[in-house]
């Protein structure tokens, strides 16, 4: 165990102390922290000089590897925590299911998931199936010193949405015709997902995760109604599951604004917000009680330097009134920006919001 490093469920008192937990935490912080959403990864050349010829879940499950990658946007950037370096579709793949992530495409399920006798795929997850998560958590604590690391999983819905479609998929058309046409296998399809989702979290957290993100990229398909009935239970299992380890909890989706409400009831400390709702109106639809992430447009990066600081004027200013605030993108990282613009972006937060 390093210097820096606390038992399992503990922060290291420096890391405990970062304006990231404390933004969490709905603290007084010394500025305003940053991070982004797959900062780790495509947008950089020292990413992909060192992913060359790897395929991505194979260099998902290199600890040293995980470790360089998710250190590279700390070091370039100076952001305020770093992200595990990883994907949403690791635990399934670890646990059996035939699945692979093709370039252009994302993730393909060879035997999607439409019947009650192909949930036999899906067996418990155990620290053994990613030992090298555990492995690489240890190298990244061991290095980072004082910025924490988020550890992060897919939510229930997003990995069914995955496994029933047997891809990706703009309508959802299997996902919402299981929903709504079996909902007692939809119900234990999303049960057994949060079991897997919830032993992945546990083994980032007492490998020495600060922190962790649940990601629901798709849940914006889905009504207020059908999100709380037919979605929310197994989130709120998620975040149940990992609750006595005291880690702040982040909830995040894309096209969410009108689940704002009811991802914060899930259960998360944190809940993230896209580019479509200003943080004000967000943490009027979240309700008192939690911290907001996020939530400036991707694009916008790819303009000049001036529109990114008048845009992300308008996001500090809309967070100005909020108890919590820890900056982001509205969504990940798009692959083709500029890096340079990310590390004067974090400067720019960092120096507008210093107290």
């Amino acid at each position: 165990m390093s210097a820096n490093h606390s038992p399992a469920g503990q922060q290291p008192t420096a890391t405990y102390e970062s304006a990231f937990l404390k933004a969490c935490r709905r603290e007084p912080v010394p500025h305003t922290p940053v991070w982004f959403m797959r900062q780790a990864g495509r947008s950089l050349p020292e990413y992909l000089k060192v992913r060359e010829g790897i395929p991505m879940l194979e260099s998902c499950t290199r600890p040293e590897l995980v470790a360089e990658i998710t250190l590279q946007p700390v070091r370039r950037h100076n952001v305020d925590a770093a992200i595990y370096y990883s994907d949403i579709v690791v635990p399934l793949k670890a646990i059996g299911v035939d699945l692979d992530i093709k370039p252009g495409v994302g993730p393909v399920v060879q035997n999607p998931i439409r019947t009650r006798a192909d949930l036999a795929q899906l067996r418990d997850l155990t620290p053994e199936d990613v030992w090298y998560v555990t492995e690489a958590i240890g190298l990244l604590t061991a290095e980072l010193g004082e910025t924490p690391l988020i550890g992060f999983a897919g939510a229930p819905f997003t990995l069914a949405s995955y496994l029933v479609e047997g891809g990706p998929s703009k309508n959802h058309e299997h996902t919402k015709a299981l929903m709504y046409g079996d909902p007692q296998l939809w119900a234990d399809l999303l049960d057994r997902l949060a079991e897997i989702t919830s032993a992945f979290l546990k083994v980032q957290i007492e490998a020495g995760a600060s922190a962790v993100q649940l990601f629901d990229s798709w849940v914006g398909a889905l009504a207020p109604a059908d999100y709380r009935r037919s979605v929310m239970p197994a989130s709120t299992k998620v975040f149940d599951a990992v609750a006595s380890y005291g880690v702040p909890r982040i909830h995040f989706g894309v096209g969410t604004g009108e689940l704002l409400g009811l991802m914060g009831e899930a259960g998360a400390d944190v809940v993230g917000v896209d580019w479509r709702v200003p943080l004000d109106e967000a943490a009027r639809r979240v309700g008192p009680g939690k911290a907001l992430q996020g939530n400036l447009d991707p694009a916008v990066l790819f303009s000049t330097t001036e529109a990114v600081e008048t845009k992300t004027r308008e996001v500090l200013d809309a967070a100005a009134g909020l108890e919590g605030h820890v900056f982001n993108l509205g969504h990940g990282v798009p692959p083709s920006m500029n890096p340079d613009a990310l590390t004067r972006l974090v400067e720019y937060v960092h120096t507008q919001t210093a107290r």
